[in-house]
């Protein structure tokens, strides 16, 4: 049987050559504002290295690259595709000091405390084990950094959020099948949105796993939620 993560996997493998053009029609160019709304946060972080989770075509790694110059960020992501897609892009850019490896976010390959920020952008919705996944996050962030995600979420406003709705569940998949030719994939989105959590929800459990002065930001009219959360310095 066919695991959550390895149907998420084989998705944005399937995608990944559209998925640029499809942020941009589906949220007309606004991500780019989200992701360097993350990238600030995360050039506000102690010194070190960043993680960029979910680094997908490495978008926010160029926002944290062009906030940040100096800072070293590694970008992971568990889609192939979405890597060779991500390659393209930093080596066109000539971007350098993005090093870049296949990773699960639920058994990430590094030791405690390696990097100073985690960041990541759409990634938690897609997470097999949400709580396991944040707690991977905490685990490599040392004491004193940031963990800081970004995701979509369901407004609060009944009636702003019935019209997302809308458009998540009929015109997203209309276009995903016209622009990339997989109608599935962009069912799936507004699926994922429906099962996640509150943003209020996903505070606490960023708190849970032992992160300290959690707060939220409301972004794209209540549909994207940015976190910020630190790992406590030790006694």
């Amino acid at each position: 049987m066919t695991t959550k993560a390895e149907a998420v996997r084989a998705m944005f493998t399937r995608i990944a050559r559209r998925y640029d053009l499809m942020n941009s029609l589906m949220t007309a160019g606004l991500h780019h504002a989200w992701r360097a709304a993350v990238a600030r946060a995360a050039a506000a972080a102690p010194e070190g290295p960043v993680l960029d989770l979910a680094t997908g075509t490495a978008d926010l790694a160029l926002a944290l690259r062009a906030a940040a110059p100096g800072r070293l960020v590694v970008g992971a992501d568990f889609s192939l595709g979405m890597l060779r897609e991500a390659r393209a892009k930093l080596a066109a850019r000539r971007a350098r000091r993005v090093p870049l490896l296949a990773a699960d976010a639920l058994a990430l390959p590094f030791r405690d405390g390696a990097f100073a920020c985690v960041m990541s952008a759409f990634l938690l919705r897609n997470l097999e084990d949400l709580e396991r996944g944040l707690a991977e996050m905490r685990r490599v962030t040392r004491p004193g950094g940031r963990v800081i995600t970004l995701d979509i979420v369901r407004p609060a406003a009944p009636v702003w959020g019935a019209l997302v709705g809308l458009y998540f569940r009929r015109v997203v998949p209309a276009i995903g099948a016209l622009v990339a030719g997989d109608r599935h994939a962009y069912t799936y989105l507004p699926q994922s949105v429906a099962r996640f959590v509150t943003p209020a929800e996903l505070g606490t459990l960023m708190e849970r796993v032992g992160l300290r002065d959690v707060r939220r930001r409301s972004l794209g009219l209540g549909t994207i939620a940015l976190h910020i959360g630190v790992v406590p310095e030790r006694a």
